[in-house]
């Protein structure tokens, strides 16, 4: 399948030159990415799924819910949506977009990720198995709350570890994310920042998220899904 070049400000550039040297083949499917951040590590998140769908072969928009969304969502296949969490909260903005856009979403193959410092206490190697309940507990807390406010479920969900970016909060800010950190069992060193994303994690998350998107009504396991290998070293949907 041929594929258009990523373009984080907008959609997706068609290349004619690319899709002349390509076999014919199906229609390529879009996928929207939409991301809410405070400090910017949730959007490099984003970013991340949004290359690895690219690779994958999608065609792909990587939008900040914070803006008005350019295009209307039944140009896409399926969406992925990505919001840090911040005092047991997701970003509102990703509250209003999902209440907004619901309708639409729930006729698509969609996925969302939290991205919180609660997970990252829960993959940390050196807690007690009664501390990672309690992140664990908290973690499916904070996912509850999100979608009973939102009454949206996704196809796919996965908590993502964040981020402690000390460097980048301000005077009121740091103190209040060290007594947090703290809490969670995470660095409290404010002199530096600390990234507790697992990113290898992340990719297979959207290796799944692919076969979910070429799954075929009639396909009943992910098994069932054509992703192939095409001859330019992409995997390719073939629904």
């Amino acid at each position: 399948m041929s594929s258009s070049f990523f373009n984080p400000l907008g959609p997706a550039h068609f290349s004619s030159l690319q899709s002349e040297l390509d076999a014919p083949g199906p229609p390529s499917k879009r996928v929207a990415v939409f991301f809410a951040t405070r400090e910017g590590h949730t959007q490099r998140i984003a970013e991340r799924i949004a290359a690895d769908l690219l690779f994958l072969g999608f065609d792909v928009d990587l939008l900040p819910v914070r803006q008005r969304v350019p295009f209307p969502l039944s140009n896409y296949t399926a969406a992925v949506l990505a919001a840090s969490v911040h005092a047991g909260s997701h970003e509102k903005e990703m509250v209003r977009f999902v209440k907004s856009y619901r309708a639409e979403m729930e006729r698509m193959t969609t996925a969302f990720l939290s991205v919180t410092l609660s997970e990252a206490g829960a993959e940390m190697t050196d807690k007690t198995p009664a501390e990672h309940a309690q992140f664990a507990l908290d973690v499916d807390r904070m996912l509850r709350k999100f979608f009973n406010e939102t009454g949206w479920l996704p196809t796919l969900s996965k908590p993502v570890a964040g981020a402690l970016l000390y460097t980048r909060y301000n005077f009121l800010v740091r103190p209040m994310m060290k007594r947090i950190a703290k809490k969670a069992g995470a660095a409290t060193d404010t002199s530096r920042d600390y990234d507790y994303t697992d990113w290898i994690g992340l990719d297979k998350f959207v290796d799944e998220f692919a076969v979910e998107i070429c799954r075929t009504p009639a396909e009943e396991t992910p098994t069932g899904a054509a992703l192939q290998f095409s001859s330019s070293g992409k995997r390719d949907c073939h629904a």
